[in-house]
């Protein structure tokens, strides 16, 4: 990230008043390479901990290429004092240049004296670089299911779940986890491309470190709050993990609001602030819809706990969140058990992906989840079983349950996420009587991501590897089994289609004498056993009927691809 603190005299803040094309002397305010993340800052009214800047003080930065086009208009955000102190007159915009060459700050908008025009006029120089850029949904891609990078490249998502890694602790009496954000983060990211978090942490939070304040100034935990944001919190806790996975080109999943405790789940709903919840939805989409890695989520488990939304709530706070991004953030909400909801369903779309929760502990399965789900979310979406497998005694998922049900999400023409969860919990009741798991334990609450324990994960590194190494899967859809080339394998498999040019099929149990029907060409075919951790090459100029047999494993993939 470069950071550059923006200083003007009388002379040049005269001269941002001039009309775009006559600012001949506009200062280069900052510099940074293209889909990095240039942080300007302004100098505005000092305010403090009983303040409500993210309500009260609107400030926007509209930046346009010197060619004329793009064009963002970018929402800044206060900041306290910079350093993540609660005092101060600082104020942040965060601009991702997505095309090299000279950026203008064309306006400088605000209803405060101090920062309207401040620095107009003035420009960001923008170099090329070689990074990917944002997830975008790849429209050319079969039936728009797959995500591809800004610059057109593809790889296969695979997440990992660590709802309380902000907060470093394992227990709701703050007890530190022994890990730390960043050490979390970057492990996690050795093995998962998409790491899910809650941006305000929850049950097991932090007993001094908290996101938002009170009335009274004081640091609270309490989304009814969530109009007065904490500095502090998200200056070294949220932008560390944003931070932290945008240098290992991971996915920073951001769960804005909850999970399961009321206090966090309020944010979108804020009894502070007569329950409007645009102020923490302004403010996240300023501070993180910059970064190319950040994803967002509304809030998990939406219908139920307290308290729940109903599909109308989150369809009006998934548009006035869309409203408030400069980018194509990946933006969707995390249902409940079951299929997604087709009620959250709108035209246009606000929402570019679908997640639904299903625990699942084998391919067939899954892949027929994820065939429901891409059906009720109208049939042009990627979809994400985001609680797909969560291995360990909690949920009694095995470490070959978990990789048999990852695969399953790749076989069903979509992605998914695991977790770590050792345990169950027990039930007690709320204040409002309802009851709800405490005491749950596993690093996908507790954090201290540790891939020994969560031993799937480096099976699921392995498989996600592989797809990218070898298979055009932008370009594949679920197919039948009943008359496609596999007719006749088990009714356990499952296979992916790219007609005349790629086929996968997925396997879990053995069986011998299965008969691929190829079309005309010369093939090559691979088998790639998740289990074992073993590619093999079956044939490097396949044609006709080919047998093969499935071995006794339960996550195989057999990949037929036509030579040119």
């Amino acid at each position: 990230m470069t950071t550059r603190r923006l200083a003007r005299s009388p002379f040049l803040a005269l001269l941002s008043c001039l009309p775009f094309n006559a600012a001949l002397f506009a200062a280069t305010v900052a510099t940074g390479p293209t889909f990095s993340v240039v942080e300007l800052t302004f100098q505005g009214p000092t305010i403090g901990p009983t303040d409500t800047p993210a309500k009260d003080v609107e400030f926007s930065v509209r930046f346009q290429h010197e060619s004329g086009a793009p064009e963002y208009r970018i929402h800044g955000f206060w900041d306290g004092d910079g350093k993540g102190g609660a005092r101060g007159g600082v104020f942040k915009v965060r601009f991702c240049p997505t095309k090299s060459g000279r950026w203008k700050l064309v306006e400088v908008a605000s209803n405060h004296h101090q920062l309207t025009g401040q620095n107009q006029g003035d420009v960001v120089q923008a170099a090329a670089s070689r990074h990917a850029g944002f997830w975008l949904v790849d429209d050319q891609s079969a039936e728009r299911r797959w995500y591809r990078r800004t610059d057109g490249s593809h790889a296969y998502i695979l997440g990992n779940t660590l709802y309380t890694v902000l907060s470093e602790t394992k227990d709701t009496n703050g007890t530190p986890n022994g890990s730390s954000i960043a050490r979390d983060i970057k492990n996690c990211a050795e093995f998962y491309n998409k790491i899910r978090f809650s941006v305000i942490a929850d049950v097991n939070p932090h007993p001094v470190s908290m996101p938002f304040f009170d009335e009274s100034g004081k640091p609270t935990r309490d989304g009814n709050h969530s109009h007065r944001l904490n500095p502090e919190w998200f200056t070294h806790r949220v932008d560390l993990a944003v931070r932290t996975a945008a240098a290992a080109d991971a996915i920073a999943d951001m769960i804005i609001s909850g999970v399961d405790t009321e206090e966090a789940r309020s944010a979108l709903l804020p009894a502070g602030n007569g329950q409007d919840y645009t102020p923490f939805l302004r403010y996240v989409a300023a501070r993180y819809g910059a970064f190319p890695n950040v994803w967002f989520c509304l809030i998990n488990e939406f219908p139920i706990r307290i308290p729940a939304y109903t599909p109308e709530q989150i369809i009006e706070r998934g548009k006035k969140m869309r409203e408030f991004l400069p980018y194509a953030n990946p933006l969707s909400v995390h249902g409940r058990d079951g299929a997604w909801n087709k009620a959250l369903n709108t035209t246009p779309a606000w929402n570019d992906h679908l997640v639904f929760q299903r625990k699942i502990k084998n391919l067939y399965e899954t892949v027929d989840w994820m065939q429901r789900s891409f059906a009720n979310g109208g049939g042009d979406k990627p979809v994400f079983d985001d609680e797909l497998s969560y291995q360990g005694a909690g949920d009694q998922h095995s470490e070959e349950d978990t990789i048999e049900a990852l695969l399953g999400a790749f076989l069903g023409g979509g992605y998914g996420s695991t977790a770590h969860k050792d345990g169950a919990g027990v039930r007690q009741p709320d204040r409002q009587g309802k009851m709800w798991t405490v005491g749950k334990t596993g690093q996908y609450l507790q954090g201290n991501f540790d891939p020994t324990a969560h031993s799937a994960s480096d099976n699921l590194k392995w498989l996600r590897g592989k797809i990218d190494a070898h298979v055009t899967f932008w370009q594949l859809r679920p197919a039948a089994m009943d008359g496609g080339i596999f007719a006749g394998a088990h009714k356990n498999f499952r296979a992916l289609a790219w007609p005349d040019r790629e086929y996968v099929l997925g396997t879990d149990t053995a069986q011998t004498g299965i008969v691929a029907r190829l079309p005309a060409g010369k093939w090559t075919v691979r088998r790639l056993d998740a289990i074992a951790l073993r590619d093999e090459v079956l044939a490097t100029d396949a044609s006709g009927d080919f047998r093969f047999d499935a071995p006794a494993a339960r996550a195989v993939l057999f990949h037929f691809k036509r030579l040119p």
